[in-house]
């Protein structure tokens, strides 16, 4: 048990550890996501921090995240969920409803140097209720929930992959269109909220950046942060709300 493998990353970083170490976690007694948010770590879970020190230039590290999230999908299939999407900006999707999330957190070090904790939380064995949006486990093909240890030793593998596709930002064109191969909602109308509040429109992917495109009355808007929600399809059930904002949860 930990507090938290994206503080532990922290740590071991300021305390001179070398570049690219897991960190693995049980469970997690203060584990949070986007924007502070606390993310619910059970046993069962996967609670997982990768460390990289000076993966690449300062201003293209957010594209860690998109890194991660394709790495992610990939070991999802590889385990039988083959229908996990990705879902902007660091979600993933199966049956419609969340069951990972990941983030990327920066660290400074001494001399200019910097460190990123990138870290990965997925349902696997208990699907949180009650966070204002839907929630899943990640099942396989067989109908049962994927491992926490067979899906951790899936995602390092196909971690190490995608961080050589990436080649350290200068190949993000190869990582976007493994993401937008992997993509949730494409097509679909959306609502984004933000410091400038909230406005929709249809999320149309991703630019060279990461940034979310999305066509709205202002035309086609590139989105630089924002939470994210999906519109119920027309042919369906509503869901309960999908959303990038974690109202507890979002990852780490």
């Amino acid at each position: 048990m930990i507090d938290s493998t994206n503080e532990e990353a922290r740590r071991r970083a300021l305390g001179g550890e070398s570049d690219r170490l897991w960190i693995v976690a049980g469970e997690q007694t203060a584990g949070r996501g986007r924007r502070g948010r606390a993310w619910i770590s059970p046993g069962g879970n996967l609670h997982a921090t990768a460390l990289m020190i000076d993966p690449c230039p300062p201003a293209l590290a957010p594209q860690l995240g998109f890194v991660a999230g394709v790495a992610l999908a990939r070991a999802a299939s590889d385990a039988g969920a083959a229908d996990a999407g990705l879902k902007w900006p660091n979600d993933l999707i199966l049956n419609g409803a969340k069951c990972a999330g990941i983030l990327v957190e920066g660290i400074g070090l001494a001399g200019r140097r910097a460190g990123y904790a990138v870290g990965v939380g997925v349902n696997c064995a208990h699907a949180p209720e009650g966070l204002g949006y839907a929630t899943s486990c990640l099942v396989g093909a067989s109908g049962h929930s994927v491992g926490a240890g067979e899906l951790f030793e899936r995602l390092a593998e196909r971690f190490d992959e995608a961080l050589e596709a990436w080649r350290g930002g200068q190949a993000f064109d190869r990582i976007r269109a493994a993401w937008l191969d992997r993509v949730h909602g494409l097509g679909r109308r959306v609502a984004i909220e933000s410091g400038a509040g909230r406005r929709e429109g249809v999320f149309e992917g991703i630019d060279a950046a990461g940034r979310l495109l999305m066509r709205s009355e202002r035309g086609l808007e590139s989105i630089e942060a924002a939470d994210l929600s999906l519109a119920p399809r027309s042919d369906a059930q509503p869901p309960a709300a999908l959303s990038a904002s974690h109202a507890r949860e979002g990852r780490a």
